[in-house]
């Protein structure tokens, strides 16, 4: 009877947890839940190795026609397939949470899961804050050392095939720059600058009872159709629009992809930004109203 009473008395409390810790699970459920999150962008990024490694027999040739160009344009085209590959796993990241926000809260309410999840001791603002922190935080950042270990990848490849050339890559590509202007690019602009758009989305799935793709869509055309009636203008489409190109008006045409981010707003911009605030205060007053409905939302 000591050794059990030991024991129990050796369970910390659900008082004793601290908020913090409640969190940190609360993600956790999250990435187990959804492994789709990691292994999306892991198929995206394998997929671009292989291409990449079918495509080095005609490396040198690259190389050799690029020696002709000046060094900016010759650092371009060897960059290229860089480029390429942070641009297709960055759509990939865009596409990602958008699927993974509007199933956050109306799948459990679908599957009745909801009914467990609230038996437990977790606030509905700590599940709706560690959802919020997925598209937020953990898949941006998540992306981005996926990216990191996909150029690496691709470097050390065309190093191998390059041994015995004379030839190299790697003095033309800007490894450091590159993958700071994709950590900024990604945590600041898919993360922090479509707060808004993720905000809503988990708005959407904590209300809807069906159909939440089609009622995240309905009321934005419906607004945009209003104003374009009654008042012959179109500024909520053309916030929209800015919202999620995520940068100025007069960024120049034909920016290097990888640069526009770093062309569009540095940090210390975008913290000056009034629009950056508003985006936040808007994605917290969304995640407010959806931390309302959970609580008293039931079942579908």
């Amino acid at each position: 009877m000591s050794t059990l009473a030991k024991a129990i008395s050796d369970v910390p409390m659900v008082a004793d947890i601290s908020p913090m810790r409640r969190f940190y699970w609360s993600v956790r459920r999250e990435l187990w839940e959804n492994r789709y999150l990691y292994i999306a962008p892991l198929a995206v990024a394998a997929l671009i190795v292989v291409g990449y490694g079918l495509g080095l027999v005609h490396l040198p040739d690259k190389l050799r026609a690029a020696a002709a160009l000046d060094a900016m344009q010759q650092q371009e085209r060897i960059e290229q397939p860089y480029t390429f590959a942070a641009l297709l796993l960055m759509f990939t990241t865009l596409l990602v949470p958008m699927f993974y926000c509007l199933d956050a809260l109306y799948g459990e309410r679908r599957d009745r899961s909801v009914l467990f999840w609230k038996s437990l001791p977790v606030s509905d603002l700590t599940t709706v804050l560690a959802k919020a922190s997925i598209p937020f935080v953990a898949i941006p950042l998540l992306t981005w050392v996926i990216t990191v270990v996909t150029h690496f990848v691709m470097l050390l490849l065309a190093g191998v095939r390059l041994l015995g050339t004379g030839l190299s890559v790697s003095s033309h590509v800007s490894f450091g720059q590159m993958e700071w202007i994709l950590f900024y690019h990604l945590v600041v602009g898919h993360g922090f600058w479509y707060a808004p758009f993720w905000g809503w989305l988990l708005l959407v799935s904590a209300w809807s009872r069906r159909a939440p793709y089609l009622w995240a869509t309905l009321p934005l055309l419906a607004v945009g159709l209003v104003e374009k009636i009654a008042f012959n203008t179109s500024y909520f489409g053309g916030w929209l629009a800015y919202r999620f190109m995520g940068g100025p008006k007069d960024m120049p045409q034909g920016s290097n992809p990888m640069t526009m981010a770093h062309l569009a707003l540095t940090p210390a911009q975008s913290l000056a930004s009034p629009s950056f605030w508003f985006g936040l205060a808007l994605a917290a007053a969304f995640l407010a109203a959806a931390v309302r409905l959970r609580r008293y939302q039931g079942p579908i």
